[in-house]
């Protein structure tokens, strides 16, 4: 990497644009940065830094994206700016970037802030000219340390050789080196290894006590299934040789679980055997029992029978006579049916003799039905004479319906000529509410297209008057808060100008003897300055900066306030002008009110419209009903003619038809009825002859039936026979009793029931007993059993259970002890690890190693051969080792810590230390070549000799084509180097003057 040009603008101390021409710097190899204190040398530095990652180093940086970095002395429309032109991996860049920076608004009051902006271009040889890569923060950033191969970090350490830390780095214990190391090659990645491992140990030992306990609880369950015969092992989870012992214990458990159940499986068999005899026993008491009991039973059951014998004879005979009347039921049957017809038939024919006449009470059948056929011959001759009736009734409803026309015509006509005559009248009061309706419906829409300007100027003159008082408020708080923040400046620059006048009694305060001094870096102090009356310190300079900053901030909020106060109160006045707000809103309630009164007339259109059309409807319905009406009278008159002839024809016809009769029907009603009851009554009176003739036959059938079953008459065939429950009833009895007589025989003719009635009585509880005792051994014997089963079975699973989870733990177990003895390893607590070295402390050697040996090369040259840099692993006191650094003096044959140098050989020791960190980090950061370095501070510390010797050193790195800036205050240095780039500080910012290069 080698650094072209550099140009700041509104940067740190530089009020104005700056340019740094390092290509002429670099052409002598060695150029000297140096200016007085507070000048702002590191402030270039940081510009350096600050455009290629977009921050500087330590605190510099301030909060947010980089505020502070602008210049206290710059113009307020100047931006501040950083433009570095250079060559990185062969490639020619300009990176230019622009902090974030509070500006005045381009138009109104007030400040915004524009966000930082940043571009990178690279030269094209071939058209010679710059072109465009990016503008994104991000991209910009990726780029830059993709190419660069290291972080902002390691780019402030290995560039821009800070040569305080490394004066620290030489006087450091192993902590603070590793830190530094840390950081500079990222080893971040070990520590993570060694973070992994202890995570990953911490987890294998949780998932191995886990399983472990889940080992014990099945333990546990299986001492509780055994009954508390098993002895559990006393080991905690995690305790090696748990699961050997839980196995065993489980063995054995297991084999104590099935000789107990040899031993209840015989007791088992044992108590089936007596339970079988007491059943066998048992069942034969059972059976004697009910065989004594049947005969008893069966004896009583033949005593019954013989006292009912009588009353068996007695029913047997009953139900034989009942059987021979069954031969004559046919004939009783027959005869009761012609009885009940006969009667019937004689009823029905008094009831129907009881309606005829006095003349006809006694006919015969035959002369009755002559009288009815002639009763329908004459009904049916006035048939003609009933059409005529029912033509004339329908005669008169016509006559009637025509009149009932005639009428309603009459009025449709008289109400038609009413309506019609008042029609011009109505039309023309419809038609003028039609066009009012119209004419304030055009006035309503004129009025609302005035309505809302006149209510925006009402609005906007209210706000006018409002805003008027708001901005004389604000144009008073604005002039205070400008007044406030002027004063406070004045003071804030004036303590500042005071702490400059005494800042080198301030720096003095916390200088020691053989401390080097931060300006010079010389270890004695013969004359520090002291503090005088009055003296300001740093503490009340930043109170006084930040009373300014607050009073400033008042004050450009202020102004925005009242700019925007302003804005609102020329939008107001542009709206509603000049004219007095209770004119506006007199002239705005006046046209509100007539648009409202024009709203409500306009509203009544439509009505008035529908109403005129629906007066003009009716009209045309009333004039063609009037017509219809004349039309319907003139027809109706030849009707009204046609109907009175046909009536009087019909009359004349009626007359002769009805005779005596008020009407032709009232004459065929008195006709159909005498039709009717003589014909009913000749029926009637041929069905009793019949059914009497029916009943005789019937009775001389019955007298013979009788004679033949053995009956002396047909009464006493009729008392013999049995009704169906009866007979049912009967033959019951003698059923059961015929039953009943068969099973007592076939009972008392049983050997088995008789050879137990002549033996002894059964004692059947003492067998019950017997049985009851054997069962409960039974039950007691088969649950012993069960139980012991049980045990067994749970025994065996849990076992297995057990003994897959400890095959499944097996690998864990075996993954635990590695990854704890590499956590162990890892983390320098293994007794494997004699030097206690962690993981990165070992990478953190091998790389301090390197930079020692490159620093050896350097420190010789310095050292006039005298000093060497070694790396020590020893471990000093009670910590842990891998990170020593100490030099070996020639000239004694001694190796001894680093922090017994003294000020001068610390300085060049620490340089050669950062010239050879400079060279490892960038071979680490993938061999990119650092054409520009920049050393800060410490050359006071060094006599002429050592002085000349360090700047050949610094000179041989010409020979790789390298350019080294040296910043420092020592004047001596002003003389050897020619070339020199001198900061010079003043009230209104910092200068850089170029002078004695190319």
């Amino acid at each position: 990497m080698r650094l072209h040009r550099l140009d700041i603008t509104a940067f740190g101390p530089f009020g104005a644009s700056q340019s740094v021409d390092f290509d002429d710097l670099s052409a002598a190899g060695l150029f000297l940065l140096h200016g007085p204190t507070g000048a702002g040398k590191t402030s270039v530095l940081d510009a350096v830094c600050y455009s290629l990652y977009g921050s500087v180093p330590g605190a510099r940086q301030g909060s947010g994206q980089g505020m502070t970095l602008r210049s206290d002395h710059a113009a307020p429309g100047t931006r501040t700016e950083v433009r570095l032109e250079l060559t990185v991996a062969g490639r020619r860049l300009e990176i230019t970037r622009q902090p974030p920076w509070e500006r005045l608004k381009l138009r109104g009051k007030g400040t915004t802030v524009d966000k930082a902006q940043t571009w990178l271009r690279e030269y094209d040889p071939t058209t010679r000219a710059w072109k465009d890569l990016s503008r994104s923060h991000q991209e910009i950033g990726e780029e830059i340390t993709q190419l660069l191969g290291m972080s902002r970090e390691q780019f402030c350490q290995v560039v821009l050789l800070p040569q305080g830390d490394f004066a620290r780095f030489l006087r450091a214990d192993a902590e603070a080196r590793g830190k530094l190391l840390g950081r500079l090659f990222d080893t971040r990645r070990f520590a993570e290894v060694e973070k992994r491992l202890a995570e990953r140990r911490r987890a294998t030992e949780a998932q191995v006590r886990e399983g472990d306990a889940a080992l014990l609880a099945d333990a546990h369950r299986m001492q509780q299934a055994a009954g508390g015969t098993m002895e559990l092992p006393e080991l905690a989870p995690g305790e090696p040789g748990l699961a050997d012992a839980v196995l065993e214990a489980a063995a054995v458990a297991r084999a104590t679980a099935r000789e107990l159940l040899t031993i209840a499986d015989r007791r088992l068999s044992a108590a089936e055997s007596g339970r079988a005899a007491t059943g066998r026993e048992l069942a034969d008491a059972r059976e004697l029992d009910r065989l004594q009991r049947r005969f008893a039973e069966a004896r009583e059951r033949a005593a019954r029978l013989a006292e009912r014998s009588d009353a068996h004879r007695a029913a047997q005979e009953r139900m034989e006579r009942a059987r021979k009347a069954e031969a004559v039921a046919p004939a009783l049957e027959l005869r009761d049916a012609a009885d009940s017809e006969h009667r019937r038939a004689a009823a029905a024919e008094a009831r129907a003799r009881a309606l005829l006449p006095q003349a006809l009470a006694d006919a015969g059948a035959a002369p009755l039905a002559a009288a009815a056929r002639r009763a329908a011959e004459e009904l049916g001759g006035l048939e003609s004479a009933r059409r005529a009736e029912r033509r004339l009734a329908a005669l008169v409803e016509e006559r009637a319906g025509l009149d009932r026309q005639e009428r309603a015509d009459e009025e449709v006509r008289q109400e038609a000529e009413t309506w019609l005559a008042d029609w011009e009248t109505v039309r023309t009061a419809l038609q003028s509410r039609v066009d009012s309706a119209q004419e304030a419906a055009t006035r309503a829409e004129q009025l609302a297209v005035q309505r809302d300007p006149a209510r925006r100027r009402l609005t906007a003159a209210r706000q006018r008057d409002r805003l008027a008082d708001d901005t004389e408020a604000a144009r008073q708080r604005a002039l205070a808060a400008a007044e406030d923040a002027v004063e406070a400046r004045a003071h804030w620059l004036d303590l500042k100008e005071q702490r400059l006048h005494g800042i080198a009694a301030e720096l003095a305060a916390n200088l020691t003897d053989g401390t080097p001094c931060a300006v010079c870096g010389a270890t004695r102090h013969p004359a520090p300055a002291r503090k005088t009356a009055g003296h300001v310190d740093r503490e009340a300079e930043e109170r006084a900066l930040t009373a300014y900053q607050t009073a400033d901030e008042l004050r450009a909020q202020a102004e925005r306030h009242l700019g925007a106060v302003r804005e609102a109160l020329a939008a107001a006045r542009a709206e509603a002008g000049d004219t007095p707000t209770a004119q506006l809103a007199e002239e705005a309630e006046d046209l509100e009110g007539a648009y409202t009164r024009a709203r409500a007339t306009a509203s009544g259109l439509h009505a008035a419209q529908e109403e005129l059309r629906r007066a003009e409807g009716e009209r045309e319905q009333r004039v063609a009903a009037q017509q219809q009406a004349a039309v319907r009278s003139a027809s109706r008159v030849a009707g009204r003619d046609r109907l009175e002839r046909e009536q009087a024809a019909l009359e004349e016809e009626l007359t002769r038809a009805r005779g005596a009769a008020e009407s032709v029907t009232a004459r065929a009603a008195q006709l159909e009825r005498r039709a009717a009851l003589l014909t009913d009554a000749a029926d009637t009176a041929r069905a009793a002859e019949d059914t009497a003739r029916r009943l005789k036959d019937a009775d001389a059938r019955l007298a013979d039936a009788a004679f033949r079953a053995g009956f002396d008459t047909p009464a006493d065939a009729a008392a013999a026979l049995l009704g169906d429950t009866a007979h049912r009833e009967l033959q019951r009895r003698l059923d059961a009793w015929q039953s009943e007589d068969a099973a007592v025989r076939a009972v008392l003719a049983e050997a088995d029931t008789a050879d137990a009635a002549r033996r002894p009585p059964a004692d059947l509880t003492t067998a019950e007993q017997a049985a009851a005792d054997a069962d409960r051994r039974l039950r007691e014997a088969s649950s012993a059993r069960d139980a012991a089963d049980r045990c067994r079975a749970e025994l065996d699973r849990l076992s297995a259970h057990a003994a897959t989870s400890v095959r499944r733990l097996a690998p864990l177990r075996e993954e635990h002890t590695r990854v704890a003895r590499l956590a162990s390893l890892a983390a320098g607590t293994s007794a494997d690890n004699e030097r206690r070295m962690r993981l990165e402390s070992y990478v953190l050697a091998a790389r301090l190693e390197q930079v020692a040996a490159a620093a050896t090369a350097r420190l010789l040259r310095m050292s006039s051969g005298r000093y060497t840099l070694v790396h020590s692993d020893d471990r000093s006191g009670r910590g842990r080792s891998g990170l020593g650094l100490h030099v070996v003096d020639a000239w004694t044959g001694r190796e001894r810590d680093t922090a017994t140098l003294s000020g001068g050989e610390t300085f060049f020791a620490s340089l050669a230390l950062a010239l050879g960190l400079a060279d490892v980090v960038t071979d680490e950061a993938g061999g990119v070549r650092l054409d520009t370095l920049f050393i800060d501070e410490g050359f006071g510390s060094l006599d002429d000799q050592t002085l000349d010797e360090v700047l050949d050193v610094l000179d041989a790195l010409r020979e790789r084509d390298r350019s080294v800036g040296i910043v420092s205050h020592v004047p001596d240095l002003r003389r050897r180097i020619h070339a020199q780039l001198e900061v010079v500080k003043g009230r209104s910012g910092s200068v850089l003057r170029q002078r004695g290069a190319g």
